[in-house]
């Protein structure tokens, strides 16, 4: 499991490294600070507002069941959608 651990941890730094060095590639005016890694892992280092933190976790409508991290790089769980397709299954 050590190792297992280890791995997670490089990939995940590999993964923030590689968020930076894509928004310094650019023209400091055309850095957003928000993207994806290697047009796969989304990334956002802007400050989180509520409106995003409740997007990406609490957004019953929205048909994603995972979504971009509202900080940070990689997905979270959309909660509300998660909690309305666990209603769905069980009929109530």
């Amino acid at each position: 499991m050590t190792k297992l651990r280890r791995l997670m941890k490089i990939a995940s730094l590999m993964l923030l490294l590689g968020a930076v060095r894509e928004e310094m590639n650019k023209p400091e005016e055309e850095r957003s600070w928000n993207g994806m890694v290697g047009g796969i892992v989304p990334y956002d280092f802007r400050p989180p507002t509520f409106d995003r933190l409740k997007d990406a976790l609490w957004s019953p409508d929205d048909e994603r069941l995972i979504t971009p991290h509202p900080w940070g790089v990689g997905w979270t769980i959309n909660l509300g959608r998660l909690l309305r397709v666990v209603r769905g299954l069980s009929g109530a």
